[in-house]
């Protein structure tokens, strides 16, 4: 267990370190001292840093010294745009699919879990996966889930186009051959009128929300040890932060009870940065007023505190991004609400975020505020933010940059790459979005995912996208120039989300009396070949000075988490994220029970010990 190796100093007992991480390759964020030998962590923030004999004399009887085998240590990272509230209320019913690298065996996985799901409950496959990752490159079929489950309900969301559903889960959602199609999606139908398992987002995502919320929920008691699964699972891969951007189907404060309860008994593992998202069209600026008049950014503390308002702040001026069908026009006249639904806030002291996918959407936007620039409402100081922004012109940095606006960037194209290329082009796809251009004025950027409904949770694959500007199925979309370094690519998982927070003076980097957020690498992000990144995690996530996470040589040192509930839930068996390690092994296994049961087939006379030279040895098994 590498946690011994300095001797305690007792003389100086009153001064010592909490939490001691030695004989590590520190990156430290800070461009006054990028680098160091190890960090102290007093009081749940960082005291000291420096070389190990520098350091020596803040070890005493009650210091937990960590032996970091020279691997690489980094501040915790933030993501700046992710569902976390949401995912952590549903991720112990969710079957993974990210990085799993077939399809033959994301069907052997649904069709496991088909045997244990008790009647009444559904398997669903909720993002963090596209046909791109699977060697076969391809979706499954409704006749595949058909199969898997027979009676068993499956919802299979793919990204924000569409959602698959076998015939048991047609039948619980309760659709017919006289179901309307909603507004902005559309239900697929066989020659016989009736559906037939598939559902598109033409172009609007909220067929697929409606639809999944016709899904059993957990209770009170298993909504909190999911969250808690939750963090820590975005724990294991060095996260100690994030930007929770809310999101349709998230009331508040009914949606949110559970991690505010969590962090009344301080039991977060991750500190949570909130925005509230108004539900109702027609309801928006009756809830943004509410909202003021009784909340304000800033309120909580360290661990969770509230942000401000969006990703949407009004239904009529949201844009989908549903890349397989053309881009939506806006409705002429939006305008004048979302002029009252800013004006509203910007007076009111509470900063926004907006999703915003094209460029189109940006121009209108940008001229609501404008006009209220013209007030003197523009720049107030409030801090607000476009989303996403992939087709983001020029001019519009400008004028974002103009009106002291920000920009968080996903690694949506990781997952959407292809299907964006093939509607608008290789050309545009190689600015989508302009994330170098955005530096290049100065603008603040953070960086983050948009999980758990679009792209994984994995902020590696998120990282690698930027430094490379590859898919996850390794299509190239983003020439050298609009790529960023690792070092720059860190601080915008980094400094920027806590500069999207007003956290820029305590978060994000590792300095005296900073927060004590940092992870243990399993592989150094600044040096390994390109293909490694998305298989990084942390072997050990510290969080304000707590450890919270550790695997590897450290297992059995982080905090308990209780049991996941219930005991049929996908994350019992599968766990969450397939890292590519956790990949490997199953891949190992199942050539070896292969191999296995082709032996007992030979001897019992079943199958040739030598197969015949014209089979394909892929169908042996």
């Amino acid at each position: 267990m590498p946690v011994a190796g300095l001797v305690p100093a007792a003389r100086q007992e009153h001064v010592q370190a909490d939490l001691l991480v030695r004989n590590a390759k520190v990156f430290t964020g800070d461009p006054g001292r990028p680098g160091a030998r190890a960090v102290a962590i007093r009081d749940g923030r960082v005291a000291a840093l420096g070389d190990d004999h520098d350091l020596a004399h803040l070890v005493g009887p009650g210091t937990r010294v960590v032996d970091a085998l020279g691997r690489r240590v980094i501040p915790g990272l933030n993501d700046s745009h992710l569902h976390v509230i949401r995912g952590g209320l549903n991720y112990v019913l969710e079957l993974r699919w990210d990085g799993v690298r077939s399809l033959r065996h994301a069907l052997a996985m649904l069709r496991e879990q088909a045997g244990r799901t008790p009647r009444g409950q559904w398997i669903r496959v909720v993002g963090g996966w596209t046909a791109e990752q699977f060697a076969e490159r391809r979706m499954p079929t409704v006749a595949e889930l058909n199969a898997a489950a027979p009676d068993t309900p499956v919802f299979v969301l793919h990204l924000y186009q569409s959602a698959l559903m076998n015939r048991a889960a047609v039948r619980a959602a309760g659709f017919t051959r006289d179901t309307p199609d909603p507004r902005g999606g559309h239900i697929v139908r066989g020659r016989d009128g009736e559906p037939n398992g598939v559902l598109l987002a033409a172009p609007s995502a909220l067929i697929l929300y409606s639809t999944l919320a016709k899904a059993p929920t957990l209770d009170e008691a298993d909504k909190r040890t999911s969250t808690r699964h939750f963090l820590r699972e975005l724990n294991r891969f060095g996260l100690t932060s994030a930007v929770d951007a809310a999101g349709g189907f998230q009331n508040f404060p009914d949606d949110y009870a559970t991690v505010v309860d969590l962090a009344g008994s301080g039991e977060l593992s991750l500190r949570i940065a909130y925005h509230l998202f108004p539900q109702t069209a027609g309801q928006e600026l009756a809830d943004l007023k509410r909202w003021t008049e009784t909340v304000k950014p800033g309120d909580g503390d360290e661990w969770l505190r509230l942000n401000g308002a969006g990703e949407n702040l009004t239904w009529s001026a949201a844009d989908f991004e549903n890349f397989s069908e053309p881009r939506p026009e806006l409705a002429e006249g939006y305008e004048a609400e979302f002029e009252n639904a800013v004006r509203l806030l910007m007076e009111n002291g509470w900063g926004f975020r907006l999703h915003a996918t094209y460029d189109e959407t940006i121009r209108r936007d940008l001229a609501v505020f404008e006009r209220l620039a013209a007030e003197g409402l523009f720049p107030g100081g409030n801090r607000w933010l476009f989303d996403h922004a992939e087709t983001v012109s020029a001019d519009s940095l400008d004028r974002i940059a103009a009106l002291g606006g920000a920009l968080s960037v996903q690694n949506r194209m990781s997952f959407q790459g292809t299907a964006f290329r093939d509607r608008y082009g290789a050309e545009a796809a190689a600015h989508a979005p302009p994330v170098r251009a955005m530096l290049d004025r100065g603008l603040t950027v953070a960086a983050g995912t948009d999980a758990t409904r679009v792209s994984s949770y994995n902020p590696w694959v998120a990282l690698h996208w930027l430094v490379t500007g590859r898919t996850v199925g390794g299509t190239a979309l983003h020439p050298a120039g609009n790529l960023i370094g690792r070092e720059t690519a860190l601080d915008l998982y980094t400094r920027g989300g806590a500069r999207l927070t007003g956290e820029q003076d305590v978060k994000g980097s590792l300095r005296e009396g900073w927060y004590g957020d940092l992870a243990i690498l399993s592989d150094d992000f600044l040096t390994v070949p390109e293909d490694v990144i998305p298989e990084i995690e942390s072997v050990l996530t510290v969080v304000g000075g707590r450890i919270v996470y550790a695997s590897a040589e450290y297992e059995g040192l982080d905090e308990a988490v209780p049991p996941v509930s219930p005991e049929w839930s996908p994350v019992a068996h599968f766990g969450g994220c397939q890292s590519g390690a956790r990949q490997a092994s199953l891949v190992a296994e199942a050539v070896a029970e292969s191999e296995q049961h082709r032996r007992w087939r030979v001897a019992r006379g079943s199958t040739p010990e030598t197969p015949p030279p014209f089979l394909d040895p892929c169908f042996e098994h």
